[in-house]
């Protein structure tokens, strides 16, 4: 933001204040609306933009620090479906009960991973 203030202060400060401002809402608003979502819900687990149905989720586990360095690394099967942000170290890692799916695991990062398990294991057994 203080690039517009530079480019647009000589113009009018007023001018240079209300283009920073929007510009900062701007970004805010495509960071959030670019951030990959988990839910549980009645249909399912959802992780960004894929949907694995509770019929299909397998053995739910949480990992941190140096387990979670290996799931990411040379622990990972490339098959597997990943919602990773890479300034969050704990990840879980649900297995995919599907025979037909050829995805073997998804990991899901999250700050939260007990909460995120329990819930998961929640709706699995009520399925």
């Amino acid at each position: 933001m203080p690039a517009s203030l530079l480019v647009f202060t000589p113009i009018d400060i007023v001018v240079g204040g209300v283009v920073a401002v929007v510009l900062y809402a701007a970004i805010v608003g495509l960071l959030l609306s670019g951030s990959p979502v988990v839910a549980a819900g009645p249909e399912g687990l959802r992780a960004g933009r894929a949907l694995l149905p509770w019929s299909a989720v397998g053995d739910v586990a949480a990992a941190r620090k140096d387990d979670a360095r290996r799931e990411r690394g040379t622990g990972l099967d490339s098959r597997s479906y990943l919602v990773i942000r890479g300034w969050v170290d704990p990840v879980v890692r649900v297995e995919v009960a599907d025979p037909a799916d050829t995805t073997p695991y998804w990991l899901i990062s999250t700050r939260r991973p007990d909460e995120l398990t329990a819930v998961i294991e929640a709706y699995r057994d009520d399925a």
